[in-house]
């Protein structure tokens, strides 16, 4: 394992944000602008060289290994997924007559227009479906016609030059930020089932070289200052940047994606709160959590390259703080003090998609928060940050039975948290 420590000359303080009531009575934006956060022309200046691409098979977690456990598991909850799966995969002929995205078209926000935004962004979402479903599929049976056909799906779309035909706009971002979530989509997909693909090296190629190039486009757009450059949109295409970077063993890409933890531990407070995110008013608990999700995702990634960055401390601070945090702040709202107002959005907390990082994190600690809280929501499946969550890492002997009645799932699942 590589011990990469960093030092910064700063005074680890804890930060305060100020806040801003709008017109409206509404509570607004925390300015960061003031807080002492790593802006992107500093990260750009931190020496990354001790990283680089160890194994382009490496994926997200060990393939074989799982494969093996699931076929002899007689657990209920990941035999549950492996017959979802099974029945649900795709036709290759169906996905194949699919045509992929080659123009870029306007997506609107989704706060103020989540209507409009789910119709429009459907087919982006149908997409990460399909190649987390095809690498699902594989997993649990073994069957070349499912990883073979996700190559030929994304050769499909690479021919294409899908996603390509692209220009940001900063007044517009959202196109951009839809982006983010098919190219790790896409990656992780690929890096489940790359290591046993025997032949079709012309579509390799040119899936790759696609995936690389679209990684070095997106990438390079610099983002809003104090907003995209640096928070959880930004943890997001580090999360491609590592993944496509290990596959096509580019180091700079990879190093990007390193760079993302780096950033989110110089920011965060001694409590552990990241700043760009629990400045977003009744959501901040919600951001905290989104943030995770990509952060711990990525260093699972990078920790499959043999680095242990998950012990990585960046002026005393740990991933595992912002995680306390996250629990703290989820059990009792009063803790986020000035940084946001007691009435908080909790609609997340019924979707299960938001806690996939959470299984990856209890593969390398105990955490008895984590463990009883991801019991109630599982299974847990993200369309683009990995998939098959559940199915990858639970443990056969961490949970058996599933919560069988639908509405109580969905209502007790953050019972005794003391959510308003």
């Amino acid at each position: 394992m590589h011990d990469a420590r960093l030092t910064w000359r700063r005074p680890h303080l804890l930060l305060r944000l100020l806040l801003a009531l709008l017109i409206t009575g509404a509570w607004g934006s925390v300015n960061t602008a003031s807080a002492d956060t790593l802006s992107r022309e500093e990260r750009e200046q931190l020496d990354l060289s001790q990283y680089r691409v160890n194994d382009t098979d490496a994926g997200y977690f060990d393939v074989s290994a799982r494969m093996e456990l699931l076929s002899n598991t007689d657990n209920a909850v990941l035999l549950q997924q492996v017959d979802q799966l099974l029945s649900q995969a795709p036709s290759c002929r169906q996905l194949l007559s699919y045509n992929p995205i080659t123009t870029r078209g306007r997506i609107p926000g989704y706060y103020p227009n989540p209507e409009e935004w789910e119709l429009t962004t459907e087919p982006l979402f149908l997409f990460e479906d399909n190649v987390s479903m095809l690498a699902g599929a594989f997993v649990v049976s073994g069957e070349n016609y499912y990883s073979e056909c996700l190559v030929s799906f994304l050769a499909h779309w690479a021919e294409a030059k899908a996603l390509t035909t692209f220009q940001y706009d900063p007044n517009d971002p959202q196109s951009w930020f839809a982006s983010e979530s098919m190219l790790f989509a896409a990656a992780m997909a690929y890096a489940t089932v790359r290591p046993f693909i025997v032949g079709m090296e012309e579509e390799r190629e040119e899936v790759e070289s696609w995936l690389q190039g679209l990684a070095l486009q997106h990438s390079a757009i610099p983002g809003q200052p104090e907003e995209s450059c640096c928070n959880n949109h930004f943890y997001r295409r580090a999360l491609y940047a590592s993944m496509i970077g290990i596959l096509t063993e580019n180091d700079e890409l990879f190093r990007f994606g390193v760079s993302a933890i780096y950033s989110a531990l110089h920011d965060m407070t001694e409590a552990g709160a990241l700043p760009h995110e629990v400045s977003r008013g009744r959501r901040a608990i919600h951001y905290q959590n989104y943030a995770l999700l990509y952060l711990v995702t990525n260093m699972q990634v990078i920790a499959r390259q043999g680095y242990d960055i998950f012990s990585l401390e960046v002026e005393g601070s740990t991933i595992h703080e912002a995680i306390d945090y996250f629990f703290a702040i989820l059990d009792d709202p009063a803790v986020l003090e000035d940084y946001a107002p007691l009435e908080q959005y909790t609609g997340f907390t019924k979707d299960p998609q938001y806690f996939t990082w959470l299984e990856v994190y209890q593969t390398h600690f105990e955490h008895p928060q984590a463990a009883s809280f991801v019991q109630r929501v599982r299974p847990l499946y993200n369309r683009s940050a990995g998939g098959y969550m559940t199915l990858y890492f639970m443990p056969p002997d961490a949970q058996d039975q599933l919560f069988m009645d639908e509405r109580r799932r969905r209502t007790e699942a953050f019972q005794g948290l003391d959510m308003p």
